[in-house]
């Protein structure tokens, strides 16, 4: 089962993508998906003011499938959170 975190991520990538979203699943890679490298960018544009946070640039390389995305987004959601103080704010 995916966690809100995840689910919410795998909508924003079928919403930019014009895909279903049973048709996105945490195993799936970008190539799969037929995600180039200009929808990254647009996926992490749409998360980064989804979930308010900024995503590095050496991050953007490492993010080849849906799970890389969920796991390195939910890392920097943490980390924001941890920094204001406020763990249970990772749960959003």
């Amino acid at each position: 089962m995916s966690s809100p975190l995840a689910t919410r991520i795998i909508e924003i990538i079928a919403r930019t993508q014009t895909l279903s979203v049973e048709s996105v699943t945490l195993d799936k890679t970008f190539e799969e998906l037929d995600i180039d490298s200009l929808d990254r960018l647009n996926i992490v544009f749409v998360i980064e003011q989804e979930f308010d946070i900024q995503v590095p640039d050496d991050h953007l390389v490492t993010f080849n499938s849906v799970r890389e995305v969920v796991d390195g987004i939910e890392g920097l959601v943490e980390a924001v959170d941890a920094a204001a103080g406020d763990p249970a704010a990772s749960k959003r």
